[in-house]
């Protein structure tokens, strides 16, 4: 029983209408992923658990996948779906993480045409493996971090701009603001009902949000 199939176990017994797909695993994608990423009731936006864009540190964080599996995971599911869109978590700093380490996860983010950025440094656990590891210092860790940060406001930035002039569905979850399909933030110029969607035109953007009314 794979997660695909769950998924689509969820699909056909309830009426749910919109489900986004977070925290997902490369490793759990299945060949049976296409009928779910087909399915319109799937919105086009998928975050994944990256975590890391070098094979060493994602061996060491014990991850199953590596950097070339994300990165053909990207281009698969957006040649099956081209209007997807990605985000991820990512931890900066882990163990024994060097510069060039770092920026190979710098650069995946590219590579993988990732949207949204989740960024954490890291901070040790007590009792974990990870705990006993070579630490990183905290300020490098926090400046890496600062530095991804900084990456994942100017794609979001891009992201949103590039949807200027655009007529798309938002699904309305408070009072005058929502979300797109692919999880970009919206502001309307009137309320509409939560839990409802309609057909914005989006007339501008700035670095958090489109804006745009109701479409002709």
């Amino acid at each position: 029983y794979c997660m695909s199939n769950l998924i689509l176990d969820i699909l056909n017994k309830t009426d749910l209408e919109r489900l986004r797909l977070s925290s997902i695993d490369c490793a759990e994608i299945d060949d049976c992923f296409d009928e779910v990423l087909i399915n319109p009731r799937v919105m086009p936006h998928l975050h994944l658990s990256l975590q890391s864009g070098d094979n060493m540190i994602l061996k060491r964080m014990k991850r199953r996948h590596s950097r070339d599996d994300a990165i053909n995971l990207c281009k698969k599911i957006r040649k099956r779906r081209p209007e997807v869109a990605f985000g991820a978590d990512i931890i900066t700093g882990f163990p024994t993480e060097t510069e060039e380490m770092f920026l190979n996860t710098l650069n995946i983010v590219d590579e993988c045409g990732l949207d949204w950025l989740h960024v954490f440094p890291f901070s040790p656990r007590p009792g974990t493996p990870a705990a006993k590891m070579p630490q990183n210092d905290k300020k490098v860790s926090k400046q890496r971090a600062k530095i991804l940060r900084e990456k994942g406001e100017k794609i979001k930035k891009n992201h949103l701009e590039g949807l200027v002039g655009k007529k798309i569905e938002v699904f309305i979850e408070k009072n005058n603001t929502g979300h797109t399909n692919q999880f970009a933030p919206v502001k309307l110029e009137e309320n509409y009902e939560p839990g409802t969607s309609i057909l914005a035109h989006i007339s501008q953007s700035d670095s958090n949000f489109v804006y745009g009314k109701l479409a002709n």
